[in-house]
């Protein structure tokens, strides 16, 4: 194509030659002179130069060309300035690398699309009602938000019972129908050494509806989640790699899933490793097999209880569906919603082993991811902290009634709801009854209610919900770090195209178009900044890895996104240096595009015609420049200043125990089989055998690790208190020595001894004592609610027999200790009581001589010489349990601080590069200060109060902005204000010392200043 354009070109030039001969000729014969007749023709033809042009942009793509030629002078010019090119593509590579690391890890962590075919046709159900439904219990594992707070007007969640699902899913409604919960941990065996892995129940259509195909077998069915299906599992793609080297004889083997064979038909296809964002789940296994893997079911079929499979008012499952071609979203959510509506209006709420629930109103939350409960009699496991997906740990609530202690929590779920506390009035409506075999319906007209379908890609958040502040956050950060390169960048754009003034006026005066002149210059900066994002590529994959790599550091379980550059961040790149490069090319370009032609030409390079006022112009295009990269730089400062001293605060917070040397880890009897009656004696027993491994000072264990982000909190009533009134305390179930162990001070009384663990073991069953269960309590307590009376020996919590069951023996206070963090490090401590651990979950504290991790190897041997088929999991120490729980303070302050020192640092580039150029504009005037007597410190004066002044006015406006965006940090921080003036101050001073340094640089080479050189600019 160019080759035949050109041949065209050279053609055309040929005809318009002969056709000029032709015409001189002529003109020849009338008798002109040949000069004159050559003249005459030319006159005739007109211009032969407008002509090609015109006929060029008739044969070929003229922009092409023209732009083909502006990136070629373009890099010829860039390649002649090597420095400036140098400073401008590494200040905008650091500012689109922040930009891309911290939007590939939103793209993976809040835009990503689920890993399954279609998502956009998957919907959630999601049900609301003005009041919270007359329910046994609930449970959510972190799939979708849940509000449920006392007294919360229009509460809403996306559990349900497992019979409204089968209902549901026999309506045939969707194309497919699906429902999954959390199957809690699993203790593996069969597969080498005992391990505890994350499972999910789902139903048998799960996979069909999701679109999924497998790796590797087959996928689970309708026909394996039935009563007489054989037990069946797929695994993941990840764990079969990990765990069974990605043999694909693993099909058809059997393991023990909590000592149930299992037998393992398929993996799942790579993509998949859970329905919700950050989900890893190890296993699936087939909704009806979570009864025989979850030890409270075994418990509670035992003892004659409705389990929850067929327990219309225990809502645990989320349900999802998969909408029919051709069926309006709107038609499917009445279906739904009408038989929702029809089960809570007239569904009678089922009896809780006999006995009905009757005027039990919804617990109270007090915090996110809480949860209360109340047993039902009989024996029952005691409560374990719970996990999500991602391996953080919950918050459960329980209620101390008949004397049994809180049922276990049902796996590794984010939410439990349970019963709430008897005490509790009944509500009006269907909620009371006159009698207690009276019947209830859930709900009542008035509460109105609903299931609404909404979208899966939104309404599952998992643990988004985590991250989602800090990356916005971060984000923020980010654009003003870009927004500082870009005033950089066209500062140094206007100095340059200050110097090539001439150069632009003489191609004015040569016929080049003011347009032409301001694309060539917006082509250059597109090039840097398009240089700048291809670098900034690299950065960013650095940037993102390394964060990524922090963040998987401080969780139990991998991360559950799948992080990287892909072609969606790829074109974020690309669009940020499009548009970086046109916003900070713009300014530069039209102002050398206005420049005056006459005073220009005569000016010669270095003049100081225009000094005078120019050294008076403050608010000049490059000042204003310089003051956006100081107000924009300490507004990151600040911000990270406040991030850091948050840090500071929280890490010097008085925990109220020595958290050195102390090694955990969790065992959980009950999955490898263990009988109720005998988990108190496997810890007693495991528990000396540590006490004893060389290296260890004392050994204990509890229901779980303090600041572990784990919360239980007993209701009981105060002796001398109106009936109806509860109180509540926060609770941890302790072994021996525990506040030995900890180091945490006894005040008074004495410490549990073994008579009071056989006391606490009794009351926990279904025949209960008349004397009170032994309890230590803390200064809070006693503060709260005995004020000046003796503690030791105090009983409360004591009640007569109710619908629950009971009587209740209630407690006795034998001991009273220091104050000591329970759950987070934020949360002020509370009225507390440490109960003897007797059943359930226990984590072990060791607290030893030397590295805690040394002894490890020691302490797998001590436990599997007690039962091999015990796995350890949860294992950490005290101190790096401590810095999970920051790891979200650790994380932003980091960030903040690395990217507080790039806008420092760009702003102090941006400010040297004004001074260094106003510093070589005013070469001559400098010259002729210094040859009429002025003193080098004078002229260091000159330049520096220049640089100083902008500084101060640029830390004044970024102070001004920083009062008015720190407030949306406010939930972030802790024991400091968004407003802090030590903080905005020291950032300040900080930006002040170094802009002094960066202003210093210039000014001494102006010092230096030779007169005669510098009057020879002229």
């Amino acid at each position: 194509m160019t080759k035949r354009r050109e041949r065209m070109m050279e053609d055309l030039e040929q005809d318009i030659r002969e056709h000029i001969e032709i015409e001189t000729q002529d003109n020849i014969a009338r008798g002109m002179s040949p000069e004159e007749a050559r003249s005459a023709a030319l006159r005739k033809f007109g211009n032969v130069r407008r002509v090609q042009e015109d006929a060029r942009e008739v044969w070929s793509f003229v922009w092409l060309e023209h732009l083909w030629q502006d990136v070629r002078f373009g890099l010829r010019m860039l390649l002649k300035s090597p420095a400036f090119t140098a400073v401008a593509v590494l200040t905008l590579a650091f500012g689109i690398g922040a930009n891309t690391a911290i939007f590939s890890l939103i793209d993976a962590v809040m835009l990503r699309s689920l890993p399954v075919e279609n998502p956009a046709q998957l919907v959630l159900l999601k049900w609301s009602a003005r009041k919270a439904p007359n329910i046994h219990g609930m449970a959510s594992w972190g799939d979708c938000p849940s509000d449920l707070r006392e007294g919360r007007a229009n509460p809403s969640g996306c559990s349900f019972s497992e019979p409204m699902f089968r209902e549901i899913a026999a309506a045939n409604i969707f194309a497919g129908t699906t429902a999954f919960a959390n199957s809690g941990r699993l203790d593996l065996t069969g597969n080498g050494p005992a391990s505890v892995i994350n499972g999910q129940l789902v139903s048998g259509d799960f996979f069909r509806t999701m679109g999924l195909k497998a790796a590797l077998g087959r996928l689970l069915d309708a026909s394996d989640d039935t009563a007489a299906a054989a037990p069946v599992t797929v695994l993941n793609y990840g764990y079969w790699q990990s765990a069974f080297g990605g043999s694909r004889d693993v099909i058809g083997r059997t393991i023990a899933l909590n000592a149930v064979p299992f037998t393992i038909v398929g993996v799942a296809e790579q993509r998949f490793a859970g329905i919700t964002p950050g989900s890893d789940y190890d296993a699936w296994v087939p909704l009806f097999q979570g009864a025989k893997i979850n030890p409270q079911q075994k418990i509670q079929s035992s003892l004659g209880m409705l389990d929850r499979q067929h327990d219309a008012a225990h809502w645990w499952l989320t349900i999802v569906g998969r909408l029919k071609p051709g069926t309006p979203a709107a038609q499917s959510q009445a279906m739904v919603s009408g038989i929702f509506r029809n089960e809570m209006l007239h569904g009678a709420v089922p009896m809780l082993h006999g006995n009905p629930i009757a005027g039990v109103p919804m617990p109270r939350l007090v915090a996110p991811a809480t949860a209360r409960s109340a047993p039902g009699p009989g024996p029952m496991p005691a409560p374990i902290p719970m996990q999500g997906a991602s391996g953080n740990p919950a918050v459960q609530f329980h209620t101390e009634v008949g004397g049994a202690t809180p049922p276990q929590s049902p796996g590794n779920g984010n939410m439990m709801f349970g019963l709430p506390a008897p005490q509790a009035a009944p509500a009006s409506g269907a909620r009371s009854a006159e009698s207690p075999s009276v019947p209830q319906t859930f709900s009542t007209e008035e509460d109105n209610p609903q299931v609404a379908l909404i979208s899966a890609q939104t309404g599952l958040v998992g643990t988004r919900a985590r991250y989602s502040d800090p990356l916005h956050l971060l984000m923020l950060a980010v654009g003003i770090i870009l927004l500082i390169a870009c005033a950089n960048v066209a500062g140094l754009m206007l100095a340059r195209a200050a110097a090539r003034q001439k150069e632009m006026a003489v191609r004015l005066a040569l016929g080049a178009g003011r347009s032409r002149i301001v694309r060539q210059l917006l082509t250059e900066s597109v090039m840097l900044s398009v240089l700048g994002g291809v670098l900034g590529i690299l950065f960013a994959y650095w940037g993102a890895h390394a964060i990524v790599t922090f963040v998987s550091s401080n969780q139990t379980r991998p991360l559950g996104f799948a992080m990287g550059v892909d072609l969606r961040v790829l074109g974020f790149t690309v669009a940020v240096s499009l548009i970086t490069g046109i916003l900070f090319g713009v300014a530069p370009a039209f102002r050398s595009a206005r420049v005056d032609l006459t005073p220009t030409l005569k000016e010669g390079e270095g003049s100081s015609a225009k000094t005078g006022h120019s050294g008076a112009r403050w608010f000049s295009a490059g000042n204003a420049l310089v003051v956006t990269q100081v107000a924009l730089a300490i507004v990151v400062l600040v911000g990270a200043g406040l991030l850091v001293r948050t840090l500071q605060n929280l890490r010097s917070v008085d925990m109220g125990f020595d958290a050195h040397n102390i090694l955990i880890f969790a065992i959980d009897p009950t999955l490898a089989g263990y009988k109720t009656e005998q988990v108190n004696s496997l810890y007693r027993d495991l528990q000396g055998r540590l006490a004893e491994t060389p290296g260890v000072k004392s050994a204990s264990y509890s229901m779980m690790p303090l600041l572990s982000n784990g919360l239980m909190i007993s209701v009981f009533h105060w002796p001398g208190t109106p009936e109806d009134q509860s109180a509540e305390a926060d609770t941890l179930d302790v072994g021996p020595n525990f506040f030995e162990t900890l180091h945490i001070p006894f005040l008074a009384g004495r410490e549990f001894s073994a008579a009071d663990f056989e006391l606490a073991a009794a009351n926990g069953g279904d025949k209960p004592t008349s004397s009170p269960t032994p309890v230590i309590v803390n200064q809070a307590f006693v503060q709260k609610y005995l004020e000046k009376e003796n503690p030791i020996g105090k009983a409360y919590g004591a009640a007569a027999a109710g619908p629950f069951g009971g009587p209740t023996p209630g407690y006795e206070i034998v001991g009273v200790v220091r104050d000591a963090k329970y759950n987070e490090l934020r949360r002020e401590i509370q009225p507390m009581m440490y109960q003897p651990h007797h059943v359930g979950v226990a984590t072990f504290e060791l607290r030893t001589a030397a590295d805690p991790q040394a002894l490890l190897p020691a302490i797998r041997e001590v436990v599997g010489q007690v039962n091999a088929d015990l796995p350890l999991f949860n294992v950490t120490t005290q101190s790096e349990q401590i810095d999970r729980l920051l790891f979200q303070e650790r994380l932003v302050a980091r960030l903040a601080v690395f990217f507080g020192v790039l806008a420092l640092v760009l702003a102090c580039i941006g400010l040297y590069g004004l001074l260094s150029y106003e510093v070589s504009r005013r070469t001559r005037e400098i010259g002729i200060r210094i040859a009429l007597g002025a003193q080098p410190e004078s002229v260091l004066r000159l330049v520096l109060r220049q640089g100083i002044a902008l500084a101060v006015v640029g830390a004044i406006v970024g102070i001004g902005v920083a009062l008015g965006v720190m407030r949306y940090l406010a939930s972030m921080l802790y024991e400091v204000r968004a407003s802090d003036p030590l903080t905005m101050i020291t950032a300040a001073v900080l930006l002040a010392l170094v802009g002094l340094a960066a202003c210093y640089m210039p000014a001494r080479r102006a010092t230096r200043v030779d007169p005669m050189v510098a009057l020879r600019y002229e």
